[in-house]
């Protein structure tokens, strides 16, 4: 349906629904990471902040402002991993939060099934059962498709196929995807051309997100702890990741954001400060003394 131009320009628009800040509803995203990063954890605790109707679910602070019911298909990991997954971010979430998320979100393996997007039997499929979610996940892109990813025209139709997703059920897609070798390593895992393959893959989505390892000169001028603001250092950075945005579209970037990952995997919130200086020339120090 063509837009109204004269009730446009006499009327304000209402204003825009966005899934967390930056990412709109019923667009297409991409949160991209080295293998073994977090990225699933992170996006499967976000998809219980979106599924979570009351208070108590959003471990990660997204701030939603509005949620609604959310499908996580995950085509890495076998269900009895994600039984693990869900089982250690549950001791994080109260009952009531606990109730909201398991009314609203369906988290589904579907390793070994075979899903191909291209095929339009499967892409019926994948309509008929995720109609009426306000977001899906699919972890991880590649697990979906038969096409070449280093070609742009085919990494193109897979997009505008995800888009074709979003607008047919009114959700919003993030896939997760790996970043290429160069880049991870570089370090330059941040940066938006830092996906595998085409560029069409994070040129044709409205938004995407990153979560990359503490650097190893992160971890010398950040502190955990607010009281001697000693430096995380490089035997503890391994448990800290970053979250930031390497392309916004339709809003202002945000803040990269800091977490801790938990002894299972979970990810939590970490205030982080700047270290004392004095203590991180101590840590560098000791650190060439003990090689």
């Amino acid at each position: 349906m063509a837009i109204d131009l004269m009730w446009a320009f006499e009327n304000e628009p209402p204003p825009l629904d966005f899934i967390w800040p930056g990412f709109l509803t019923g667009t297409v995203g991409a949160l991209v990471a080295p293998g073994a990063t977090g990225k699933s954890f992170w996006a499967l605790e976000a998809s219980m902040c979106i599924a979570c109707s009351v208070a108590g679910g959003d471990i990660l602070k997204l701030n939603p402002l509005n949620t609604g019911q959310v499908v996580y298909l995950a085509g890495e990991d076998p269900e009895a991993l994600l039984l693990r997954r869900v089982h250690a971010i549950g001791k994080h979430l109260g009952p009531t939060a606990k109730a909201a998320i398991a009314e609203n979100l369906v988290v589904e393996s579907i390793v070994g099934k075979g899903l191909n997007i291209m095929d339009q039997r499967h892409m019926q499929s994948l309509l008929d059962f995720c109609r009426g979610s306000r977001l899906i996940i699919i972890d991880t892109l590649s697990r979906i498709h038969l096409l070449d990813e280093n070609n742009n025209g085919e990494m193109a139709q897979l997009i505008s196929r995800l888009e074709q997703v979003a607008y047919l059920t009114g959700a919003s897609v993030l896939y997760l995807h790996h970043v290429n070798k160069g880049s991870a390593r570089e370090g330059q895992t941040g940066q938006q051309q830092a996906a595998r393959g085409a560029s069409a893959l994070v040129d044709n989505a409205r938004w995407c997100g990153f979560v990359e390892r503490m650097s190893v000169e992160k971890a010398r001028v950040l502190s955990d702890r607010q009281f001697d603001r000693r430096p995380i250092g490089d035997d503890r950075r391994r448990h800290f990741i970053r979250f930031g945005t390497s392309k916004v579209n339709y809003a202002e970037e945000q803040d990269d954001r800091w977490y801790a990952r938990q002894t299972e995997g979970v990810l939590v919130p970490a205030e982080l400060v700047p270290a004392r200086q004095e203590n991180a020339k101590r840590e560098r120090t000791a650190s060439v003394y003990t090689g």
